[in-house]
């Protein structure tokens, strides 16, 4: 399985970095987990062509062609960052990858409560009719104390939040196959109602 993680933050410091790098190690006989920055991201500013820029048009690509998606998001003001939410904003406007794509919500930051604000305003935003991501309801990983959380070669050492993660992490890829064969079945029956002609039927 293949899939896309997204760093939801342009910061050089971000836990949230450390976090996706480290299940990419953790989980790489699971799955081939690529690591995607938004650092080189324009902010949105809805050309009349509704053409993406380059970066936005190559993250779009990479999204495309996983089979799941996960973000990892720090807290700003109880919200997602201006700049994983320009990204979206581009994402809804434009290329639109994240339709029926199955996301994982994850989280770090440097205080004790995690992400949980910003997971949950980001879930309200996936869900939106011009994205349409496919989120996975019921399950959310937090990583609070960030900041202490990694050891100097990128290892999770908080052993309770490594067999968290481990559990959310196989939901996940249980997830995936679901809602690929759900899509899979609901383009099958949306072909046919297009397609479909009194003609075609014998009395």
């Amino acid at each position: 399985m293949k899939l896309a993680a997204i760093v939801g933050t342009n910061s050089d410091r971000s836990t949230n970095r450390k976090l996706l790098q480290f299940m990419a190690k953790h989980f790489s006989d699971q799955a081939e987990i690529e690591v995607l920055e938004i650092a080189d991201c324009p902010a949105f500013n809805e050309p009349k062509d509704k053409t993406a820029p380059a970066p936005i048009q190559a993250l779009a690509d990479q999204i495309e062609a996983a089979d799941g998606v996960i973000i990892s998001t720090p807290e700003y003001d109880h919200s997602i960052t201006a700049a994983l939410k320009s990204v979206l904003e581009w994402f809804s406007y434009s290329v639109q990858p994240l339709i029926d794509k199955p996301v994982m919500i994850t989280g770090a930051s440097l205080g004790s409560l995690g992400s949980s604000r910003a997971q949950a305003h980001l879930r309200q935003i996936l869900d939106a009719p011009e994205i349409q991501a496919r989120v996975m309801p019921s399950s959310e990983f937090l990583l609070g104390r960030s900041g202490d959380a990694f050891d100097s070669e990128g290892n999770l050492v908080y052993e309770d939040k490594v067999k968290e993660l481990e559990e959310v992490f196989e939901e996940f890829l249980h997830f995936v196959d679901l809602t690929q064969q759900l899509t899979t079945e609901q383009k099958t029956r949306r072909a046919k109602k297009e397609n479909f002609s009194w003609k075609d039927i014998v009395d």
